[in-house]
């Protein structure tokens, strides 16, 4: 996802023509219009926790890779997943009936997170996008109950899962593994019945990919996206630790 979904190689380095954020000022953004044809906004600045917020209230989110200033984006079309428009084909609702998978929210953020940073993706270059800088900012968001993970477990270890940011009644995902087959479409499936359960109005995939398609996901222009985003944050965060809710089934009607 973009973060959920899969963020393959380098990015190019910024044009000298991109906004320049002063570390450790106010967390303000250029307007997002102003943005790449990419999605490129803006450079430096720093991952605290007032900025992520700021950005993510905004419509923006931080990707870069090592080596790399921090790069800000906002990428027109967005990808998105609307709780309700939830695909499960019928090989995954097999998965889901045979409850393979334990699964938990907010018990092991810090192994998820080192998990989708470590986790092998195809033609991806050698580092990663999760950088220490990027664990430790989503940690802080964690503590302060703002990001959440989403726990695969089999046979007592951690198979897969995923973690995101949660503000009003939208989802930031950010990034999902898996060492066992289907772990990660499980825990997203749970995530996304879980969501719909608490009247959560989109999921923010950032940019699309087949997987995410598969599920459901979808793209829709920016200006859409803010608007759905604005009217989401209207309604209070439900700030974590989040909990499994057992009303909430692994199957679909």
């Amino acid at each position: 996802m973009g973060p959920m979904a899969s963020r393959l190689g380098p990015q190019p380095w910024p044009p000298l023509t991109m906004f320049v954020l002063p570390a450790h000022a106010e967390p303000v953004f250029p307007p997002v219009h102003l943005a790449s044809p990419e999605g490129l906004l803006a450079i430096g600045g720093d991952l605290s926790t007032e900025r992520l917020l700021a950005a993510y209230s905004a419509g923006i989110f931080p990707w870069y890779n090592t080596g790399q200033p921090i790069l800000w984006w906002s990428p027109d079309p967005r990808a998105v997943l609307f709780p309700s428009q939830l695909r499960i084909s019928r090989s995954l609702k097999k998965t889901l009936r045979k409850a393979r998978f334990t699964l938990s929210l907010d018990t092991a953020f810090s192994q998820v997170i080192e998990g989708c940073a470590s986790a092998p993706r195809p033609q991806r270059a050698a580092g990663t996008w999760i950088t220490a800088e990027m664990k430790e900012a989503y940690f802080r968001l964690y503590t302060l109950g703002y990001a959440h993970s989403v726990e695969a477990w089999f046979e007592g270890r951690l198979a897969g899962g995923l973690y995101g940011v949660a503000l009003g009644r939208t989802f930031f995902g950010e990034s999902m593994f898996t060492l066992v087959s289907d772990a990660s479409k499980v825990a997203f499936a749970h995530l996304v019945l879980q969501l719909r359960a608490w009247d959560y109005q989109m999921i923010d995939c950032q940019m699309r990919s087949a997987h995410l398609a598969s599920l459901g996901g979808t793209e829709i222009p920016r200006g859409e996206f803010l608007t759905i985003l604005a009217a989401g944050l209207a309604y209070p965060t439900q700030r974590g630790p989040w909990r499994v809710d057992e009303t909430v089934t692994h199957h679909e009607h």
